[in-house]
């Protein structure tokens, strides 16, 4: 374990003087291409900025108005019958656009039910094991000039589908 923890804090430098001194092995101007890289990584946050405003602005509209918690009571017949909390649909929904506002919602059910409840556990475990769809296609297909996505929505979807369910069955195996 201590030689994990002695590894851990020295493998940055490590690969930091690693990439240095190969450049320089290689007779590469080092500095000049992390210069030109950093340049490139600011035109591709200045690209992506619309598209990310866009998605907080939409979900800050959709938590402020009460859509989801109202869609959550509509759906309520359904989960019930699928043995899913309802309480959780909005923290679902909103992952798949913006991890950070999953992370808001999770800390609102950590308020209302506790971190080690049921629903705690399970939205943890959740948010865990899904990821932000609409948000990485449109940040790594904009930035890529992709405009066929073809399957990858779909397939994105039926991978949360099963992280979903996972999720479920883990937390009633443990819980």
């Amino acid at each position: 374990m201590k030689l994990l923890i002695y590894l851990s804090d020295y493998i940055i430098p490590f690969v930091i003087f690693y990439i240095v001194g190969f450049g320089m092995l290689m007779k590469t101007q080092t500095y000049d291409e992390f210069v030109k890289g950093a340049k490139e990584g600011f035109n591709v946050v200045f690209g992506i900025m619309p598209t990310l405003i866009g998605l907080m602005v939409a979900i800050g509209i959709l938590r402020a108005s009460g859509a989801l918690n109202l869609l959550s009571v509509l759906l309520r017949p359904i989960t019930d019958l699928l043995h899913f909390p309802s309480e959780l649909v909005p923290t679902v929904l909103v992952k798949m656009f913006s991890s950070s506002a999953a992370t808001s919602l999770l800390l609102d059910i950590y308020k209302e039910y506790g971190p080690d409840s049921y629903l705690g556990r399970m939205i943890s475990i959740i948010l865990s094991s899904t990821e932000t769809i609409f948000y990485t296609m449109a940040v790594y297909f904009m930035t890529a000039g992709v405009k066929k996505t073809r399957y990858t929505l779909a397939g994105a979807l039926t991978a949360t589908l099963a992280g979903v369910v996972a999720s479920v069955v883990l937390t009633n195996l443990i819980f």
